[in-house]
């Protein structure tokens, strides 16, 4: 197999994981995922991104006061603006996905209450063991956001090699002033977003579907 096979497989067997397991995983993976997601490349080798990591009862705290802020309707406030809208094609992939995952947990797509509670699964981190929280300074604005993108890639591409279940989540980054307050991080620092990781619930119908994906076709437009 050539490192562009391993690549692509690894690329494919990558999903975003709803339902985890309890069990930790060990500190040495995690630094692990790291050790290989640093390499990835940034505008003039800054390497922005820094990763705060819980585990234990870290992570439970972080679950309850997130979760705490979404019920009690907490206006977001996240550092970077989010999308002004999602149209045509966006649009339908958002759709589908959001269907996708409502069909695998049986919420009928008329059930809103069912697809409200679906959405606050993400606060509660999708009862993973762990999170990370991705952060860049804000003097590097969209570009310090644009490198660590990649490193969220990587981080999730290593996860994936070494059996370790990942999703990411903007969702987080709503409340980005009361994640910098609760985990210590420095004011001067955007709250991008979070991965949420840990050992896949396999048997969980929430794992149990893959969104699709553009073609090359879709994506390339040659000009000669």
């Amino acid at each position: 197999m050539t490192p562009y096979d391993t690549l692509h497989d690894t690329l494919k067997t990558r999903y975003s994981c709803r339902a985890f397991r309890p069990d930790p995983v060990p500190d040495a993976t995690i630094s692990k995922i790291v050790e290989a997601a640093r390499h990835v490349p940034s505008w003039c080798n800054a390497q922005p991104w820094q990763v705060t990591i819980t585990k234990g009862a870290a992570t439970d705290a972080f679950r309850a006061m997130i979760t705490d802020l979404a019920a009690t309707g907490t206006l977001p406030a996240p550092d970077l603006a989010w999308p002004a809208g999602y149209s045509g094609t966006y649009a339908e992939r958002r759709r589908t996905c959001g269907f996708q995952l409502y069909d695998s947990v049986g919420i009928e797509k008329a059930d809103r209450a069912g697809r409200a509670a679906q959405m606050m699964r993400n606060y509660a981190l999708f009862d993973a063991p762990q999170v990370a929280i991705i952060h860049s300074p804000d003097e590097l604005g969209p570009y310090g956001a644009m490198d660590s993108g990649g490193f969220v890639t990587a981080f999730t591409l290593a996860a994936t090699a070494l059996g370790v279940a990942t999703i990411p989540q903007a969702a987080i980054a709503a409340y980005a002033p009361q994640v910098r307050d609760h985990l210590g991080i420095a004011d001067d620092r955007l709250v991008l977003c979070a991965i949420s990781f840990g050992f896949a619930d396999t048997d969980h119908p929430a794992n149990g579907f893959r969104t699709e994906r553009a073609t090359p076709a879709d994506i390339i437009a040659w000009k000669e």
